[in-house]
């Protein structure tokens, strides 16, 4: 023992755990055949969503076929328009992909042609985001 009172032969300063590697990339969805044009408009900076070509519903996430009448479907372009149902700040991820963008924002949007997306809210300050009520998406290229 020494005078501190630690055991002799260990350390008396701890060093300090800093996770310097760099982010990881951020998981990336794997298309199916249903989805791939989707993902594909999304890249291209458009949000596609299903219409049903029989009842006329609006559905999304990619199906083969229509959720209310199980008719075929098709992919229309989304106005781009919708509100917020809720959302939420992440002020704490470990995950390497994400801990850079502490704080940002997930929300739940009703889109205004029906569908609830979930997304990441951007150009919003977390300290005042209960001013998102109404959502523009745009590319974010």
């Amino acid at each position: 023992m020494t005078a501190a009172g630690t055991p002799a032969g260990t350390p008396t300063d701890k060093p300090t755990l800093t996770d310097e590697r760099p982010p990881k990339p951020r998981p990336a969805p794997i298309p199916d055949h249903d989805s791939a044009p989707y993902w594909r408009a999304l890249r291209d900076g458009t949000l596609l969503i299903q219409k049903c070509e029989d009842c006329g519903h609006y559905q999304l996430y990619p199906r083969d076929r229509c959720l209310a009448c199980r008719g075929p479907v098709a992919f229309v372009e989304a106005s781009g328009r919708g509100t917020v149902y809720s959302f939420t700040v992440i002020r704490q991820n470990y995950a390497r992909p994400f801990r850079d963008w502490i704080p940002y924002v997930v929300a739940l949007v009703d889109l205004e042609e029906g569908p609830r997306l979930m997304t990441n809210l951007v150009e919003i300050d977390p300290a005042v985001s209960d001013d998102a009520g109404i959502v523009l998406f745009s590319s974010a290229t």
